[in-house]
């Protein structure tokens, strides 16, 4: 997975290298991995959810002002993250080819599975002036909670974008070793792209990634003890999840990562014991939007409010 000068037509490979490179970093994250008591560095964060502590000065921080609630890091920020991790505007694709992707044209393009990309994108850069739109009991709003590590889907429902409802995790199939994002730049003239990819940071974010939501269950929500206070967060602004994420966007496009949150707040306590007793890591928004310093239309009357209820189980 590091450069080499290998033909383009080897770059193909690449795929199936990561495979490899995965099992071989699993060893090395089982470590840190276990030791799930100790914070890493000043994060508050503990392994795997923090990742290798060489990237996290690239990583979000928490924020220390409400103005920063929901503030992407913009373009500056973004391309000093990419050098920081290995990657360059260069290695990006090409507008055209991003516009090709994320709506399912280009050779061999699948609007089904760009849809899958252009809502995770949406969900990933969920920040000021980039509401997800949705319907409540018939009415239309917007919410913004990329900072938090929430989101709201197009029903209503409140959860993390790593819960297994969201296209955030679906989308995992599409960019996985061999699925569509390899076979569409192998015909798309981008697999030099892919290699950028996995010689950057990524290969190696990626498996904390991984192991942090294979351990996170239905809520998918994550602890943080700092200065002796106790919170959670959203899996997406965990720092392995968050460069994971980025590495990916900014590979896509780099404007685009720029809209990415740049800071994560705590999840309110009364709307993060919620979503950690629902059953399935959903809750309705309507109920918990003030609570997240936003406003949603009532909540319907009926079995859709007593079945959204959180349910606690033993």
């Amino acid at each position: 997975m590091l450069r080499t000068d290998r033909p383009p037509a080897v770059a193909a490979t690449a795929w199936w290298v990561v495979v490899a490179v995965i099992s071989f970093v699993g060893i090395h994250v089982a470590g840190p991995a276990a030791d799930a008591e100790t914070p890493v560095a000043d994060t508050g964060f503990t392994q795997p959810f923090a990742g290798p502590e060489e990237y996290l000065p690239f990583a979000d921080t928490e924020l220390t002002d409400t103005a920063q609630l929901h503030a992407p890091i913009g373009l500056a920020r973004a391309n000093e993250i990419a050098v920081g991790m290995g990657l360059s505007p260069g290695d990006a694709f090409t507008p055209q080819q991003y516009q090709d992707f994320i709506t399912g044209q280009g050779v061999g393009g699948d609007p089904a599975q760009a849809a899958l990309v252009d809502k995770s994108v949406a969900i990933l850069t969920n920040t000021i002036g980039r509401p997800l739109p949705s319907v409540i009991d018939g009415q239309a709003t917007g919410s913004v909670l990329a900072s938090y590590g929430l989101f709201v889907d197009e029903t209503g429902s409140l959860m993390s974008p790593a819960n297994e409802a969201a296209p955030t995790r679906q989308v995992n199939a599409v960019i996985a070793p061999g699925g569509y994002l390899g076979t569409w730049c192998r015909d798309n003239g981008c697999e030099p792209t892919v290699e950028a990819l996995y010689a950057s940071a990524y290969r190696v974010e990626v498996v904390y990634g991984l192991f942090s939501q294979q351990i996170s269950g239905a809520p998918q929500v994550v602890p943080n003890t700092k200065n002796g206070i106790d919170s959670q967060v959203g899996m997406s602004m965990a720092p392995s999840i968050w460069l994971t994420n980025f590495a990916l966007l900014y590979a896509l496009n780099p404007e685009v990562a720029a809209a990415m949150p740049a800071y994560w707040a705590p999840i309110p306590s009364n709307v993060a014991e919620a979503i950690v007793a629902s059953s399935n890591g959903q809750v309705p928004y309507c109920t918990y939007a003030s609570s997240l310093g936003a406003s949603a239309p009532p909540c319907p009357p009926g079995p859709s409010t007593a079945s959204a209820t959180p349910r606690f189980t033993g």
